[in-house]
């Protein structure tokens, strides 16, 4: 059973890789990334993130051609990890046209999750 945890949690965001138990999602925010469409740089940086993302209420907040960054943090009760996934994507219309993810699992941004009041 353990080893099909552990292949699991490879594969899925939600499943912790320290004891290969499924995290329960205990916040999510969105921010506007200040780059504009055909400019897109990867960066996996996490200073990065915290000196750029701009907190916004909707996806109608983000100007049209700029990037937006959906932040999502997971919870493990078995073990106390948690974990911070990055979705780097550009509002198109009705739809989310996903260009990176991110994840985060030693606490490189808890900084930023305290300043932007994200539970965590």
């Amino acid at each position: 059973m353990v080893a099909f945890r552990k292949l699991r949690s490879k594969f899925h965001d939600d499943w912790c890789s320290k004891c290969y138990c499924p995290m329960r999602e205990v916040d999510r925010k969105l921010f506007m990334l200040p780059m504009m469409v055909g400019h897109y740089v990867s960066h996996s940086n996490p200073a990065y993130y915290q000196k750029n993302l701009v907190p916004v209420d909707c996806k109608a907040d983000i100007p049209t051609g700029m990037y937006a960054c959906g932040v999502i943090v997971y919870h493990c009760s078995d073990c106390g990890n948690h974990v911070v996934k990055l979705s780097i994507f550009l509002p198109v219309r009705d739809k989310e046209q996903y260009d990176d993810a991110f994840l985060f699992e030693h606490g490189e941004l808890d900084d930023f999750l305290a300043k932007n009041h994200i539970l965590f």
